[in-house]
């Protein structure tokens, strides 16, 4: 059979494409239009030369069509039928158009920038079990932004030790207190240990405030293993099952996103690792395409960063993509949504979580930028507390009504005292040096 072309650039993309818009740049000597044809067909039914097997009918009904470029900004956009993609596998999905595409010769730099799914594949995950509403009708918080903690430091606590930090969060005023990315089963504080002294902390914090407490304890290791830790977690009353979704892989989140169906849990998705593919902006895959796709498996919170108000590498434009993608189901050029709250069918919401470097004095900016849906998180914003972990909890709280009330923090601290040990302490001015 003759050599294909999959350039067209009259083609016009259906409901039933898949679509993905790519930033590329041809290795040094190779022609832009060659490579493009080459990224597409090595991601879709082709090869490096022409083949036998390749029918008139396979080509007609599953060749993808590069149907926009600009070599000048280095963009292209591929439309994919959907046929070429098995329903509900993502990993598979992403074997096709984030697999070896990214090891080919004739790419120099590659960056997946954005997917937009048919509907077909969207109906064939399930997304969200429970989203925002549900997170709102557990804590019963309406309003304001659901206040966490990650207890600190990282690793080195024992299991009753992480419980009494926990526990001195929660009776500070926060909602959430969750794992650290690293933590999962040590020698010095084993998970099924931590998750018993842990909820005994959580049931008496409960008991003592009349508010709802949440603890999001990080189950990631082998699929096997992360079930079996859901299945304690859900023995021990929680409600929600905390994953690394890039490390633990698209796989092992399928997986916990069906243990969750089945007994109707929340799922907490940290995005560690993604540096690796996000940082470099000519190369990689950008996290709002993670984004989309851990809304499609089915997490109920996310973290996408704070907007360049924390530690964290990621600017405030970058971030606020996640929020606010240009974007609808079918094109990737339209009128501005909320990409974890799009319309997406009947797909129920993620709520997004700002985490990385927060302090009580971090509130009224963040809030400003990404709005009250959202969860803000500060771990050394709260144990760094000069009065410990139950006045930095209250700290941060006081810091988000303030922020909420539109009172300044200053104001407000001369009525709160544990913000205004926040203020002593994080508020000073940097000597010019």
């Amino acid at each position: 059979m003759k050599k294909l072309h999959y350039i067209n650039l009259k083609y016009k993309p259906t409901s039933k494409d898949l679509i993905c818009e790519y930033y590329f740049e041809p290795a040094k000597g190779v022609d832009f239009k060659y490579a493009a044809e080459q990224l597409a067909l090595e991601s879709s039914i082709g090869t490096w030369t022409t083949i036998s097997t390749m029918n008139p009918t396979i080509a007609k009904k599953l060749k993808p069509s590069i149907y926009y470029m600009n070599k000048k900004t280095g963009i292209i956009k591929i439309a994919y039928p959907q046929d070429l993609f098995e329903p509900g596998n993502m990993p598979g999905i992403l074997s096709s158009i984030a697999g070896n595409v990214f090891g080919m010769k004739v790419i120099k730099n590659l960056r997946l920038y954005d997917i937009s799914f048919p509907k077909k594949i969207v109906k064939s995950f399930d997304g969200p079990q429970q989203g925002i509403k549900g997170l709102r009708r557990l804590t019963k918080v309406k309003h304001r932004p659901l206040l966490g903690t990650i207890v600190k430091p990282k690793v080195g606590l024992t299991a009753k030790q992480h419980a009494k930090v926990a526990y001195e969060a929660w009776m500070g005023g926060l909602d959430i207190v969750k794992d650290d990315e690293n933590l999962v089963s040590m020698s010095f504080n084993n998970f099924y240990d931590r998750m018993k002294y842990t909820f005994k902390m959580r049931d008496k914090a409960e008991k003592q405030t009349g508010e709802k407490k949440i603890y999001l304890a990080n189950v990631t290791s082998s699929t096997t293993e992360m079930l079996k830790r859901a299945e304690y977690i859900k023995k021990m009353g929680g409600e929600y099952i905390m994953v690394d979704i890039l490390t633990a892989g698209w796989a092992g989140l399928q997986s916990v996103r069906e243990f969750a169906k089945k007994n109707n849990m929340f799922i907490h998705a940290h995005r560690a690792m993604h540096g690796a593919l996000t940082r470099n902006k000519k190369h990689g895959i950008a996290m709002n395409v993670l984004a989309k796709v851990s809304r499609l498996i089915g997490v109920d919170t996310l973290h996408i960063g704070t907007a360049s108000v924390g530690k964290m590498h990621g600017s405030k434009s970058e971030e606020l993509d996640i929020e606010h993608e240009i974007e609808t189901q079918y094109t990737l050029e339209n009128d501005q949504h909320h990409l974890l709250c799009q319309e997406w069918y009947d797909m129920k919401p993620v709520m997004a979580v700002a985490s990385g470097g927060l302090s009580p004095l971090s509130m009224p900016k963040l809030i400003k930028i990404m709005g009250h849906d959202i969860v803000a998180q500060a771990g050394g914003g709260v144990h760094g507390n000069p009065g410990g972990t139950r006045a930095g909890a209250a700290g941060f709280r006081q810091a988000a009504e303030a922020a909420m009330l539109g009172i300044s923090l200053k104001e407000y601290a001369k009525t709160h005292k544990e913000l205004g040990l926040a203020l002593k302490k994080w508020g000073k001015k940097k000597k010019k040096r």
